[in-house]
């Protein structure tokens, strides 16, 4: 940690460049400044000068011609941080210049010199243009993301581990990949102080800091307000599209659906990526022979959607589905409710908890659904236990097996192939750490205030064995988020959305007439679709939900063809 003073003691004396061991900070070539020179402009800079400020939601690209920029976290607070050191060939900034998000440090000139300023919309052209500088920018960005975030860069995050709201506000931060730092009531010192100096009490908490801004446990879309996180639009503007849910399948739709010309907005209540967002690889996603990480999928994703014009908005939680006036209306939790033509219904689908007598009080402080950066520092060097067989489970384990001191898998079953891949069953058992516990579920959750072990039994056998285990992680299969369609369309006994064949049975059985057939995704409601993990039948695979995405696109188009009245809002005048 470097003071302000401390920073500016330093302007006198040469600034090191940050060393670039990851890649994040690559030097452009002289023919790719000349080609960004081309749609941007020179200007001189001076020592002092700050190209864009903590939290400033619309700045400009920057490269450095001459001299040198400082990133700094928590600029003219008296508790400045240094976090890199750009020289001549750098560009500035990362993710959140090209996903509209607000600024998490600020750029500040420590050696004056020159600077190229592009207006980030001649950027996205060019980049479109120029595919070998666009994934240049976009690879750097995308790292510098992951290094602000194991920085503990951006907001900060104070409140106690055991308040809802704080685990509430680490979720939406951690799952929409923000960087952020928690700060413990529990166990950091600093915490109570910090909350002094701010004349806030502890029972106040949890607030969220951003420089000398203090947000006082702030609901998710105030949170996402602020970080320039976009909101729906209003209802008098009726989209062609509206994707419900952002995992896989909805971000493919959307993709698909607004490069297709369609007018596209897309709904998540948490964050884009679903539940394939916080996998932390993986291997078996054709075209990635090493593997990708969930996080890295989505960022990918929500970025190709936006660049073909589609609106992405989180936190927006769908409450209702209705039908008004010719079209469809999608009833919101906060903010204006949503109208399109069609709908594709992409929720997806939650873990089960596991039916264990007393699990409910761990919840959120030792019992996970995830196993995301967050949990996995909440349970280092700490034993933990997972259950399921899937390939969710599997990944839980060789990923948490880096954190924990040790992993144990409970599985129903005597082979590990019977719901997973072989792929990851291999890996598996080539982890060191990781015990594979074969027809053994948890019969009993132990421990006061946090988890302390669980009892296992044997399913064949009956005997049971008590395990040390801070963190318990369930992933047991899943139910549908299809409370909020009430009825709108058939759904089977389980809660699954039926499509085609199906839904034209359960239509039928209901006593309903339709002009035509459903389409191979759309349900019994006429223009409305479903795709991935909400859909019955669906392969719970990432390739398979992201192909139901694009189909259920084609199959849009031929509603609307059917439909002269829904005219795509693109051809309205």
């Amino acid at each position: 940690m470097t003071t302000s003073s401390g920073l500016q003691a330093r302007d006198s004396a040469p600034l090191a460049e940050t060393p670039d061991s990851h890649g994040a900070y690559p030097r452009l070539s002289e023919a790719q400044i000349e080609r960004l020179t081309a749609h941007g402009v020179r200007r001189p800079t001076r020592a002092g000068e700050i190209l864009f400020g903590e939290g400033d939601e619309h700045y400009d690209f920057f490269v450095v011609l001459e001299g040198k920029v400082a990133i700094v976290q928590g600029y003219g607070t008296g508790k400045e941080e240094l976090i890199a050191v750009h020289g001549p060939g750098r560009f500035l900034g990362e993710l959140s210049l090209l996903t509209g998000q607000a600024a998490f440090y600020s750029a500040v000139v420590r050696e004056p010199g020159e600077v190229l300023v592009v207006p980030v919309t001649r950027l996205r052209e060019l980049v479109t243009l120029d595919p070998t500088l666009g994934d240049l920018i976009l690879r750097a960005y995308l790292i510098r993301r992951e290094l602000l975030i194991g920085l503990g860069a951006g907001f900060k995050i104070v409140g106690s581990r055991f308040s809802p709201d704080t685990r509430r506000l680490r979720e939406f931060a951690i799952r929409n990949r923000l960087p952020h730092r928690w700060i413990d009531l529990e166990d950091d010192p600093a915490a109570e102080e910090l909350l002094r100096g701010l004349g806030i009490g502890p029972e106040a908490t949890p607030v969220v800091i951003w420089g000398r801004e203090v947000l006082r446990n702030p609901s998710n879309a105030d949170l996402a307000r602020r970080i320039g996180m976009p909101a729906p639009r209003t209802l008098q503007i009726v989209s062609d599209l509206v994707v419900v849910g952002a995992g896989p399948a909805g971000l493919a739709a959307s993709v698909y659906g607004a490069s297709e010309g369609l007018d596209t907005i897309a709904l998540d209540a948490v964050a884009t990526g679903g539940q394939a967002g916080t996998s932390s690889r993986i291997e078996n996603y054709l075209g990635f022979p090493t593997g990708i990480s969930g996080a890295e999928l989505a960022e990918r994703a929500t970025i190709q959607a936006k660049k073909f014009g589609a609106r992405l908005s989180v936190p927006a939680e769908a409450t209702a589905l209705e039908r008004r006036d010719g079209h469809y209306v999608v009833e919101l939790c906060e903010g204006p409710a949503v109208a399109a033509r069609t709908v594709v219904i992409a929720t997806g689908a939650r873990y089960r908890k596991l039916p264990v007598p007393g699990i409910e009080r761990f919840e959120g402080t030792s019992v996970f659904y995830a196993a995301t950066l967050m949990e996995a520092q909440m349970c280092r060097e700490d034993p933990v236990v997972i259950v399921g067989g899937g390939n969710s489970a599997g990944q839980a384990a060789v990923f948490l097996a880096r954190y924990a001191a040790h992993v144990r898998l409970l599985i129903r079953d005597d082979d590990l192939t019977t719901s997973m891949s072989r792929y990851l069953a291999d890996r598996i058992e080539r982890t060191p750490g990781i015990e594979v516990m074969r027809h053994t579920e948890v019969r009993e959750v132990i421990g006061d205030t946090t988890l302390e072990a669980v009892a296992a039994e044997d399913n064949r056998t009956g005997e049971r064995r008590t395990l040390p285990a801070r963190a318990l992680f369930v992933f047991i299969g899943a139910e549908p988020h299809t409370q909020w369609l009430r009825d709108q369309v058939a759904l089977d006994e389980h809660g699954f959305v039926l499509t085609g064949f199906e839904a034209a049975r359960a239509a039928a059985e209901r006593g309903e007439e339709r002009e035509r057939p459903p389409l191979l995704l759309e349900t019994s409601v006429p223009g409305v679709l479903a795709v991935g993990d909400v859909r019955r039948g669906s392969i719970k695979r990432v390739a398979s939900a992201v192909g139901e995405g694009s189909m259920a696109v084609r199959l849009v188009h031929e509603h609307l063809e059917t439909h002269p009245e829904a005219v795509p809002a693109a051809a309205q005048t």
